[in-house]
């Protein structure tokens, strides 16, 4: 594969490490881009499930409070820690069923979710509730 970014590095010229620098410089605006839009939505998401929109921003807590939206136990938080991918997986279909949507949004909330949690914080969908899980 041809690979723009080393060949600019490679070379000689001023005006190829200025477009190296370009392209990097571009490549973290898009990153904090969507650091930003996943915040807001989680914010949002968060929101509407009635729990504190500060959460989505505190490290492991937005895990603890996701748990509670998903009906979740709060020990689940051990889950994420240890085998990621399996609460990951439960916790973004529930999610999805908590707010009235389907399996197949689920899906999109775990493959794509700067695309799906964005349609859950700002489209019509509201918070039904989560009865909890047996702990």
């Amino acid at each position: 594969m041809f690979n723009v970014l080393a060949l600019l590095m490679q070379s000689d010229s001023a005006g190829g490490g200025a477009a190296a620098a370009g392209v990097g410089a571009t490549g973290a605006i898009i990153w904090l881009a969507f650091v930003v839009l996943m915040i807001a939505s989680m914010w949002v998401v968060f929101t509407k499930a009635g729990e504190p929109g500060w959460a989505a921003i505190i490290p492991i807590y937005n895990y603890v409070v996701l748990d509670r939206i998903a009906g979740r136990p709060t020990w689940w938080i051990l889950l994420w820690l240890f085998i990621f991918p399996i609460p990951y997986i439960i916790v973004s279909l529930d999610v999805a069923k908590r707010f009235g949507k389907g399996a197949g949004f689920g899906v999109g909330l775990m493959l794509l979710p700067f695309v799906f949690y964005p349609m859950l914080a700002w489209g019509g969908a509201n918070y039904q509730g989560a009865a909890p899980v047996a702990a």
